[in-house]
């Protein structure tokens, strides 16, 4: 019994031993293979979930805050809030009189300038050298004159005139011939023959009610209009010239004579100098317009007009900016406008979208998260005010510049949903869950 239980021991004691040797030399073994050798120091990547998960909200694929570039007064309303309008369709227009008036001005600008240069490159009409050598010939006719002296019909003709107020000076002082005494004298005996007449036949009727409009009295006042003039004529007659009269006679009788003598003498050395200079003049005008319009001319005048198409294009802009006009076809979402009210430069007052077609927008990506999304991730796309409904989307869009939000730096992502929902709405909540790969 003794040598069995000692034997016992021993076999005991030899399993030990061998599960020991044995049996730690596998297990290390085993472990060896599972796990790689680690060099110290190395840090081992922890591997993150592929999800992707932030907050969202519904908005349009296009839209946009409208204002216009100038102020003033609304003058039209061209849409209300909620109308559907087409591209290029008027949304409102400012009070435009000051910018139109200025359109005017520019195209009337223009209209001179190009005719200036019209009238530049057409060069002189025809009518217009005919009279430059029309003066020229002129020129040329005053210089022969002078050259060859005046003619014998001119000569007569002064020599008639010398003579006519040579015998008008000496009928002045000679005075009155006797039978113009005695026709004067017979004139005014007629004349007061016929007035005591004509008083004699008034005395007749002057008691008459109508008197004035009797045939009497008619006669009466011409003939003592008569009489009258006939006692002046003769009287003028009986005085002879006046001082003044023979001045007059003998001033028109010098004239005559200068004027002859002036016809006799040989033409002066100035007069053909100053001849021939109006030759020349005349002359060099017509060749300046048969050369026509010089080439600086022609390029001022170009110049001219494109200023003046220039300054047009400009007023037309600044007419085209008193009319906001929709940039492509959509909905009036906002319009903060109304007729007569001043509107300021640079603030929007109408909110156009085109709500046919939705995209879901985040700008809750941190810096950590962007970096595991790309365009193209497939997303889930859920909504708070429609628990039931879930879609399916692609990441289309991840802006390059991020921005400071509550202290982390943070990214906008653009998902498309590969459907649409006629119950979503502008600036509904959402979340997204972005398979990131």
């Amino acid at each position: 019994m003794k040598k069995w239980l000692i034997g016992f021991v021993v076999l005991v004691a030899a399993v030990v031993a061998a599960y020991l040797v044995f049996g730690r030399g596998l297990v290390s073994a085993t472990a060896s293979e599972a796990t790689p050798a680690v060099d110290a120091g190395e840090i081992l990547p922890v591997e993150a979930g592929s999800e992707v998960v932030a907050d969202a909200v519904v908005v349009p694929v296009q839209s946009a805050r409208l204002s216009l570039s100038t102020g003033g007064i609304v003058a039209e309303l061209g849409v209300a809030e909620g109308d559907l309008v087409r591209a290029g369709q008027l949304l409102l227009r400012i009070d435009a009189a000051r910018q139109a008036a200025a359109v005017a001005q520019a195209e009337a600008q223009l209209l001179r300038a190009q005719s200036a240069l019209a009238g530049l490159e057409a060069g002189p009409r025809p009518e217009e050298i005919q009279v430059a050598q029309t003066a020229v010939e002129a020129a040329q006719a005053q210089l022969a004159r002078l050259q060859q002296g005046a003619r014998a019909e001119e000569i007569a003709a002064a020599e008639a005139a010398l003579a006519a107020a040579e015998a008008s000076l000496q009928k002045v002082t000679e005075g009155p011939r006797e039978g113009e005494l005695v026709a004067a004298r017979a004139d005014l005996a007629n004349a007061q023959a016929a007035l005591r007449q004509a008083q004699a036949a008034y005395d007749r009727v002057k008691g008459e009610p109508d008197v004035g409009a009797l045939p009497q009295s008619l006669q009466l006042e011409q003939v003592t209009n008569m009489y009258t003039a006939a006692k002046a004529r003769l009287a003028a007659l009986q005085q002879g010239a006046s001082t003044a009269d023979v001045a007059a006679a003998r001033a028109r009788v010098q004239q005559a004579q200068a004027q002859l003598d002036a016809l006799m003498a040989p033409a002066r050395p100035a007069e053909l100098g100053t001849a021939q200079t109006e030759i020349r003049r005349a002359e060099a005008q017509l060749e300046l317009l048969e050369a026509g319009a010089r080439p600086e001319a022609i390029t001022a005048a170009e110049a001219d007009v494109a200023t003046a198409e220039a300054v047009l294009e400009q007023a037309r802009v600044a007419l085209a900016e008193t009319e906001l006009r929709a940039p492509f076809a959509g909905t009036v979402a906002s319009l903060e406008a109304q007729v007569g009210e001043q509107v300021v430069p640079g603030v929007p007052i109408v909110v156009l979208a085109d709500l046919s077609a939705w995209q879901i927008e985040t700008d809750d990506l941190t810096e950590i998260n962007v970096v595991r999304v790309h365009s193209g991730d497939p997303a889930i796309i859920t909504f708070d005010a429609l628990p039931d409904l879930e879609l399916s989307g692609t990441v289309v869009r991840i802006e390059t510049i991020g921005q400071t939000k509550m202290g982390d730096i943070t990214y906008a992502v653009i998902i498309a949903p590969d459907q649409h929902d006629s119950r979503l709405r502008w600036n509904m909540t959402a979340s997204v869950a972005i398979e990131a790969k």
